[in-house]
């Protein structure tokens, strides 16, 4: 007998958003590594996929062929192509669903014409089938060498209601990934989940979810725990939406706010990675299947939940009964809230119960473990092939300009009235309540320049008069400073407002007396040497940085005005000696902390040595923009993970991961920009396209926060999704970076491009429309929540 087998695998694949597609990959990877091969496209594991045109998916190299779902000729073609490879075996993932034909019929086509011995994988075996259903499950049972069944009740099924024999089927655990047993606190501290008792359900959400009871009973348990919290974690089932939207979970919502209960029921409406989806279940102290069928065969829910030892409060459904028994879980009634209230009390208030039933789930989920579950299935086709049964052998895309979002104004136009652009929204509605700042009506004359300068759009100029208006009225010349702070009521709230605010304010102004239309042009030249003066005063680097950038657009409206450069040489030299102060190897920055709006800083210092002709200068900007590149990138994907506000990252310490802020990706799209009209590297256009792609989803929650239909954008990424809420600083960011891209991207067509190793991120922007929250980075998506539809 041969050392190593060469497999086949045929059945929905990743990064495709399934259950089997997930199951497939994981069974792949631990048969290939139980024979000591990695998952690489080497050969020691083919995957025929399974695809649902027009849809595409990018496929890793183990996928050698697809098979068109609707297209009957696919499934022949498939047979033959495996007659003809080397592999010795073919294993088949079977759900009526994933095939083409009524209930999936075309599978046979392929099945009668394999040359190879088979076996069968059925990831649902229904106790009352249609005659049609009964027929394929048949047919498949005795072509099939064997048949594997995830659960006892499966196989009697099989035998009693279909006529297998029993010496045909063998029953292997579902598999999970081998996870240690360990205490939820440290990765509910990672999930910014600190101080909360955490109930979890995870899966593609749809009405037989039994979420309702939950609710019910989160009624009656938070007034005695009120540090609960219930996390409902994954996207709504992709047929469930396309028929019905996401009505279902604008219910559940409502049913929420009715209750009172929003600080202690929170959806995560995203597919996650697996290494997001461990965390959440790690830092989970109880999970809880109220599902409302009982014919439920197999779940990859509640596999997972044993493999990370929770404790596990279910309804009855088969797989549960047989999968909780004998101390592993609690079962109560369907649809029973006032049960399912009482055992979450009863575990939540005996904290050693809970721990007896945790530890009890996870000796049950060591046995699950993928490296066993991958032997067993090897062990398996060992002894088909030692004894064959000759009777079963019958006759990143290249980035286009075409591709970006158009820029659309029309949620900016929703934030601003006749004084200004309102700081902050609810949801998408302006809030009143916050007023007016100098800083975001800076951002916003400098975004309304610069789209200007690229379209001369007439409309623009309304929203870029009344944000020069702001800046004129924001003016203190008793002070030689811009106030910021304005309330609704149109009061001051202050004389002088921040160095950040007077610097943004140079920024805009700079770029409006050169860049803008002629009748603002003058107004805004005024005002701008009117404020300048103040900026040598400054303590701080970014509105040293700021003032820069201003200073260096001021130059190509007075390039004669050798004033204004020798002092934008003076602030260009002191943000340069704060870098040769405070950088040490290994840390390459101008102070001892990390904050916000980071990527201006090297920006400024780029640009004024490009334009002033200091090489030094642009040598020192670049070292520190790709340090800030490189900690802010994730290492698997190649996502951006910009450095949150909560807490930053102080040298010598942790990077913050939460709150990320949209300013950062517009400060590093700034950044990119200006190294690359300073060097024309092409790797700085890759960075511009990452930034692009952290808004429309390529980030750490897979979570679009822009919204290209309105040009809105969401204020942060959180540790459980996006923030809800639109305001003017987020909106700018979004705007600011898509119009860097639309200026400078078209220069990739003229490029000589590397290769790409993650998924191109604007190929996100047409499910970012949709307004959909799914993960879009370059690791495979999981969803686990069952192998059934």
């Amino acid at each position: 007998m041969k050392d190593r087998i060469r497999v086949a695998l045929v059945g929905t694949y990743v990064p495709r958003r399934c259950g089997i597609a997930t199951f497939t990959h994981d069974l792949a990877k631990a048969i290939a590594e139980a024979q000591g091969e990695p998952l690489d496209g080497s050969g020691i594991v083919h995957i025929v996929a399974l695809t649902n045109p027009p849809q595409r998916y990018a496929y890793g190299p183990e996928v050698t062929f697809e098979i068109r779902d609707g297209i009957p000729q696919d499934y022949r073609a498939a047979a033959d192509y495996l007659n003809q490879t080397s592999v010795d075996l073919v294993c088949l993932q079977h759900e009526y669903g994933i095939f083409g034909g009524t209930d999936g019929e075309y599978v046979l086509d392929l099945v009668n014409a394999l040359r190879k011995p088979l076996v069968v994988t059925m990831h649902t075996v229904l106790y009352e089938p249609s005659e049609n259903q009964r027929r394929i499950l048949i047919a498949l049972a005795r072509r099939a060498d064997r048949v594997v069944v995830m659960s006892e009740r499966a196989r009697q099924f099989l035998i009693e209601r279909y006529g297998v024999p029993a010496e045909r089927i063998l029953r292997i655990d579902h598999g999970a990934p081998a996870m240690p047993f360990e205490d939820p606190a440290p990765y509910k501290a990672r999930m910014g989940l600190e101080g909360r008792q955490v109930l979890m359900t995870f899966g593609l959400l749809s009405p037989n979810k039994g979420i309702e009871t939950v609710i019910e009973a989160m009624k009656a348990l938070v007034p005695r725990h009120p540090d609960l919290l219930y996390l409902i974690v994954g996207a709504t089932h992709p047929e469930v939406r396309r028929r019905f939207g996401e009505s279902y979970r604008r219910s559940l919502e409502e049913a929420i706010a009715q209750a009172g209960l929003q600080d202690h029921i929170h959806f995560v409406d995203r597919y996650l990675d697996r290494e997001e989806l461990l965390t959440f279940l790690m830092a989970a102290d109880i999970y809880v299947a109220p599902y409302l069928a009982r014919e439920q065969i197999v779940s990859g829910t509640l596999t997972y939940a044993l493999a990370c030892g929770k404790a596990i409060i279910s309804t009855p459904s088969w797989y549960a009964q047989e999968i909780l028994g004998d101390g592993r879980g609690l079962l109560v009634p369907f649809q029973d809230p006032e049960a399912m209230a009482r055992a979450l009390d009863h575990l939540l208030s005996h904290p050693e119960e809970r721990e007896q039933l945790r530890r009890a789930a996870y000796e049950r989920g060591r046995e699950m473990a993928w490296p066993i579950i991958g032997r067993r299935y090897l062990d398996l086709f060992r002894k088909i092939l030692e004894h064959p049964q000759a009777v079963h052998r019958p006759a990143w895309l290249p980035l286009r300009p075409s591709k970006l979002p158009a820029v659309r104004l029309e949620h900016l136009r929703q934030l601003t009235d006749e004084t200004g652009l309102l700081q902050h929204a609810w949801g998408t509605i302006p809030h009143r309540q916050f007023g007016y700042c100098t800083d975001d009506n800076a951002r916003g004359l400098l975004v309304m320049v610069r789209e200007w300068a690229r379209s001369r759009d007439p409309s623009l100029l309304p929203l870029m008069k009344t944000y020069m208006a702001f800046l004129i009225h924001a003016w203190n010349p008793e002070r030689g400073r811009f106030r910021n702070f304005m309330g609704y009521d149109r009061r001051w709230l202050e004389e002088a407002g921040s160095e950040d605010a007077h610097g943004r304010a140079l920024w805009a102004l700079g770029e409006a007396m050169a860049f803008g239309p002629e009748e603002i042009q003058a107004i805004a030249a005024a005002l701008f040497r009117e404020a300048w003066p103040a900026s040598q005063a400054f303590q701080h680097p970014r509105p040293w940085a700021y003032a820069i950038l201003g200073g260096l657009a001021g130059f190509e409206r007075f390039p004669g005005d050798l004033r204004l450069q020798e002092e934008v040489k003076e602030l260009a030299q002191r943000l340069a000696d704060r870098f040769q102060v405070h950088a040490r190897p290994g840390w390459r920055w101008c102070d001892e902390v990390v904050t916000y709006d980071n990527g201006i800083l090297p920006a400024a210092l780029i640009a004024a040595g490009h334009r002033l002709g200091e090489p030094r200068w642009v040598a020192w900007g670049l070292d520190a923009l790709q340090w800030l590149v490189e900690i802010q990138t994730d290492p698997q994907s190649g996502h951006f993970s910009w450095i949150g506000n909560r807490g930053w990252f102080p040298r010598g310490g942790s990077r913050a991961r939460f709150a990320q802020q949209p300013l950062e990706g517009a400060a590093m799209a700034e950044a990119a920009a200006r190294a690359w009209e300073a060097t024309r590297d092409a790797r700085w256009l890759e960075v511009l396209e990452r930034c692009v792609g952290w808004f429309l989803g390529w980030n750490d929650r897979g979570c679009a926060l822009a919204d290209p239909k309105t040009g809105g954008c969401r204020d942060g990424l959180e540790p459980l999704g996006p923030s809800t809420h639109q305001g003017a600083e987020s909106t700018l960011a979004w705007l600011f970076t898509l119009q860097l891209a639309h200026r400078l991207l078209p220069s990739a067509q003229e490029r000589t491009r590397p290769e790409r190793t993650a998924r191109d991120p604007l190929a996100l922007f047409h499910e970012a429309e949709s307004g959909s929250c799914s993960p879009k980075n370059a690791r495979s998506p999981v969803d686990v929540s069952s192998s059934l539809p």
